[in-house]
């Protein structure tokens, strides 16, 4: 088994992406399906840009198996009041600073369902939000 750990910081968009991308990196060397690396890197990215654009601070947990990718981000953050509705394409809570950078569609967790073979989303508003994410192979 293999563990990667990631800190991700709210508001810096110039270093989000670098867990899907360091992670996309030992994927590759594990020789696993480039379809399901595919599909994990653009949902970790998705939840990383997530991080940046709504929470404080987050960490990303990486766990690969030999059969499986698994991925927790946890984040500290004013939380989602409403999972079902940020689920909905287009639904964003996205500030219009995040919106003016480009981020903010409300792609970010249907993408997240849409590539993950399982997809969990807990959130306590005021708190934070934790997004599991496992990717078979």
């Amino acid at each position: 088994m293999i563990e990667l750990k990631f800190n991700i910081e709210g508001g810096d968009f110039d270093r989000a992406g670098t867990a899907s991308s360091e992670t996309k990196k030992v994927l590759k060397q594990l020789n696993i399906d480039p379809k399901v690396i595919k599909r994990a890197v653009v949902a970790l990215y998705e939840a990383e840009v997530n991080i940046a654009a709504h929470a404080y601070r987050g960490i990303v947990k990486v766990s690969v198996s030999d059969h499986q990718i698994v991925a927790i981000l946890k984040d500290e953050g004013p939380g989602i009041a409403d999972i079902d509705r940020a689920m909905l394409e287009g639904f964003s809570t996205a500030s219009p600073k995040v919106r003016e950078m480009g981020f903010g569609a409300g792609m970010g967790l249907p993408n997240m369902k849409k590539n993950a073979d399982e997809l969990q989303v807990e959130s306590t508003p005021g708190e934070g939000t934790t997004v599991k994410m496992i990717f078979d192979f």
